[in-house]
């Protein structure tokens, strides 16, 4: 979540009024109220996944494919040592992961789950996405899959 910076000017004393406290009290309230922890990727929501689709044809289609089919044989390593696109459809590994392990790996890549010494040709999307864009791109991604793949992966997300 992003705040801004509260400037005082110079002189003017920090110490709230009581109608300060009460203004900021409720302020917090009302902020805490609307926390439902993480944001989430909902692929129910129709504005979360069209923002999603675009953000993908940008950054995402190139690699991993218009329709989300992925590189061809993405099972198999290059003479470089790397693994092509996974599909992100019912067929390939996607849904078997929470939203947050694929936040990360989109934000800040795959060294954490398969190593430093890991090749790929993923770039790193932190600084180039907001983590609710990311969040986007999944939701979009999550909205394609069948009923019962959305709920297996849904029911990771819970664990």
């Amino acid at each position: 979540m992003d705040f801004l910076p509260i400037r005082v000017p110079m002189g003017a004393s920090c110490r709230p009024a009581k109608t300060g406290l009460l203004a900021c009290a409720v302020l917090l309230a009302a902020w805490l109220v609307g926390c439902t922890g993480e944001p989430q990727a909902d692929s129910a929501n129709s504005a979360q996944i069209q923002a999603g689709k675009a953000l993908y044809g940008t950054y995402c289609a190139v690699c991993h494919g218009a329709e989300l089919q992925g590189q061809e044989d993405w099972k198999s390593r290059s003479q470089a040592g790397k693994l092509p696109a996974p599909p992100h459809d019912a067929s390939g590994h996607t849904w078997h992961h929470d939203d947050e392990t694929l936040l990360n790996i989109t934000m800040f890549g795959l060294e954490k789950y398969a190593g430093p010494d890991y090749k790929t040709d993923m770039p790193k999307y932190a600084g180039v996405l907001s983590n609710q864009q990311a969040l986007s791109v999944l939701a979009y991604i999550k909205s394609t899959w069948p009923a019962e793949v959305q709920a297996r992966q849904a029911s990771i997300n819970r664990k």
